[in-house]
């Protein structure tokens, strides 16, 4: 088959959809479904000759079987906290966060298992939570969580890609570099469906980008879709006053010179080869010039009180710069709790690069410093939300890629003296609160050891679904790619239970 014009479109190449995007606009009452077919016959090939396979898959066979393309969805929506999101927070615990160090202790289970910590109670009489985690267990009456996540897949970069994407990648249980054909994040899909009208990012990463375990992690980009679709990415929070800064204009540079550079910047598309760059280039323009972005990006406006109750760290700084962007109006912000997986065995000397990847020596390092530091972010987070009445429109979900086996043993590949855990997907916890979630809810039961789900096991797959269900994104919506091939936004199913 002829390959037909190829038209740049958003930083990347596609093809020209045919009349598959207008099939949902037809398929109206009063529209013009009775006539589309023999339109569509005249278009697929030369008089007299009966369409081919090709043609039809040219023409966009899934839209013709009803698939929903851009934001359509096939089945009727609602449900359960369908829509009641305005914006999506992923705290995104990187390394993978122990169960039984955290959400899912087991007190009576033998040490080896149960580990060098004790459990304390909570306002919720079905649950108990770590003995480092006493903030976040007096406010277990305002969130929910679900102690049965579970995958397959055993290392940091795969199971990144898969919880940041919401799919398995094509080289499971491996640390593969970000490739153009990766899936995109889910900020990017967002976007792709329903970009934002707020602000000029729909999704937002902060404290990225995510390493795993020393380079950047698949999943978090634009993928197949593109470098114009990607989350914008902030680095250090605790540099950001001189990101700003840097945006200034110089005081000898005159206004007419900024219109300059947006009127070039708008050119690109069709002076310069590279779209992406061209997108780049208007992001750059754009972030100057938007005041709710500088103000957005401002930590210096909040109270130093506020600042210092988050935490002075590259954690509680990111989780504040969260809070800022929901306030703005981002649809979705990931807030990489540590930019990087690893953490005693990198960064020996600075606790504040510390990731959740212990092996050796857990808990000597989940008491000090990623527990507390944990503790008081995540809760203060919530508290901070709630008290501005944002948390009834904002999803907040705390997760990592994984969590951590449920037998203590020494490893002998890792630096350390005393046992930890290694990687473990079969079962993991998750934590949800607000639009929508029931409060004080316990989703799921683990094993007797917290090593497989006992009942009612969700996937990432499910989680992604739940997310985009919370912001109204029906999980069977699907959306054209660049190449005009329709994919899914997400593979699970939402778990509505979770939504009071």
């Amino acid at each position: 088959m002829a390959a037909g014009p190829v038209r740049r479109h958003n930083g990347g190449e596609h093809r020209p959809p045919g009349l598959c995007h207008q099939m949902t606009r037809w398929h109206r009452p009063g529209g013009l479904c009775r006539f589309w077919m023999p339109r569509l016959v005249a278009q697929l090939g030369p008089a007299g000759r009966p369409p081919s396979r090709r043609d039809w898959l040219r023409l966009g066979l899934p839209a013709l079987l009803g698939l929903p393309t851009l934001g359509r969805a096939a089945t009727p929506t609602g449900g359960p906290g369908f829509g009641r999101a305005k914006s999506v927070v992923v705290l995104f615990t990187s390394g993978g966060q122990s169960q039984l160090e955290s959400w899912d202790p087991k007190p009576h289970a033998p040490e080896e298992v149960r580990g060098a910590f004790g459990s304390i109670p909570t306002k919720v009489p079905s649950l108990r939570l770590c003995e480092h985690l006493p903030k976040l267990a007096a406010l277990a009456d305002k969130y929910a969580v679900v102690k049965t996540m579970t995958h397959d897949d055993l290392d940091h970069g795969s199971a990144c890609y898969l919880a940041l994407t919401g799919r398995h990648h094509p080289r499971k249980s491996s640390n593969p570099p970000p490739r153009p054909t990766d899936f995109p994040a889910l900020g990017a899909v967002l976007k792709r469906v329903r970009p934002a009208k707020l602000f000029p990012h729909t999704a937002v990463h902060v404290n990225g980008p995510l390493l795993a375990p020393r380079e950047e992690s698949p999943g978090q980009f634009g993928g197949f879709l593109g470098r114009a679709f990607e989350p914008f990415e902030v680095g250090n929070p605790l540099e950001l006053d001189r990101l700003l800064a840097g945006l200034d204009l110089p005081a000898d540079v005159p206004p007419d010179r900024l219109a300059d550079r947006r009127k070039l910047a708008g050119g690109l598309d069709t002076r310069v080869p590279d779209a992406d760059f061209a997108g780049l280039a208007r992001q750059a323009v754009e972030l100057m010039n938007t005041p709710v972005v500088r103000s957005a990006f401002d930590l210096d406006r909040e109270p130093q009180k506020l600042r210092d109750r988050y935490g002075r760290d590259r954690c509680g700084q990111a989780a504040l710069t969260a809070r800022r962007l929901v306030e703005a109006g981002v649809p979705w912000v990931t807030a990489f709790l540590a930019h990087g997986i690893r953490g005693q065995d990198d960064h020996p000397e600075d606790p504040d690069e510390y990731g959740w990847d212990t092996h050796n020596d857990i808990f000597e390092t989940l008491k000090d410093p990623l527990l507390p530091s944990f503790d008081r972010t995540v809760s203060v987070f919530l508290e901070d939300l709630g008290q501005r009445g944002l948390l009834k429109e904002t999803l907040v979900c705390v997760m990592g890629e994984f969590g951590r086996a449920p037998l203590v043993a020494k490893e002998k590949n890792f630096v350390g003296t005393t046992p930890g855990r290694k990687h473990w997907g079969g079962c993991y916890s998750v934590v949800l609160a607000g639009a929508g979630v029931a409060p004080g809810a316990v989703y799921g039961r683990s094993d007797a050891r917290a090593a497989y789900p006992a009942e009612n096991p969700v996937t990432p797959g499910d989680l992604a679904a739940t997310l985009f269900h919370a912001l109204g994104v029906p999980a069977d919506t699907h959306y054209d790619d660049l190449t005009s091939r329709p994919q899914r936004v997400v593979t699970g199913q939402p778990v509505t239970k979770l939504f009071g």
